[in-house]
């Protein structure tokens, strides 16, 4: 009689570990279902987003074809307008980097 009681305990906690372990399981896979539809909604939040972005930079973008005969003065002004947007962009550029550092070496070193 002793046997049949060890026995049945087992069992039951067995098939009540295996239920519990169960329940987990299927809640944890009803979450992964919630994240995987949120993360599709974003992932095309996103791509929405980028094709705006594309389309906004295509329309921006100047095409430039070939001087070949064009007046002097003029593609010198235009060299000289390229290089100073770029010295601007480098200038940014520094300033965000040197912010960066900035920030990293207070978070780090206090």
């Amino acid at each position: 009689m002793l046997w049949f009681t060890v026995w049945t305990v087992l069992v039951v906690a067995t098939l009540g570990g295996a239920f519990l372990l169960g329940r987990r399981l299927w809640r944890s896979v009803v979450a992964l279902g919630a994240e995987l539809a949120r993360a599709g909604d974003v992932a095309q939040q996103v791509s929405e987003r980028a094709a705006q972005l594309e389309a906004l930079a295509r329309a921006e973008q100047t095409v430039s074809g070939p001087a070949l005969g064009a007046d002097a003065d003029a593609l010198r002004d235009r060299v000289e307008q390229l290089r100073a947007q770029r010295r601007e962009r480098a200038a940014l550029r520094r300033a965000r980097h040197r912010t960066t550092v900035a920030d990293a070496r207070t978070r780090w070193f206090g």
